[in-house]
């Protein structure tokens, strides 16, 4: 039969209860460095965002001083 003295199932437990903290630890960690990704990610997107609108309002405006007053074409 298998050995299990209480000597034996404490070792065991405790092994066991190490080896699950050092996990929830890790995942904690990979957790906030995800999370930091996340929000640096976001600013970043922000900052894309606020680049292309910039850049979408200077074409606006370079294509209507490139156009000649008055020069709307009508069909009809």
């Amino acid at each position: 039969m298998a050995n299990t003295n209480p000597k034996n199932v404490q070792d065991f437990v405790s092994a066991v209860q190490t080896l699950l903290q050092q996990m929830q630890d890790k995942f904690q960690s990979m957790s906030e460095q995800i999370s930091e990704k996340i929000n640096d990610m976001s600013g970043r997107i922000d900052d894309l965002e606020k680049n292309i609108a910039d850049l979408m309002i200077q074409a606006g405006a370079d294509e209507q001083e490139a156009e000649p007053k008055g020069s709307a074409t009508h069909k009809g």
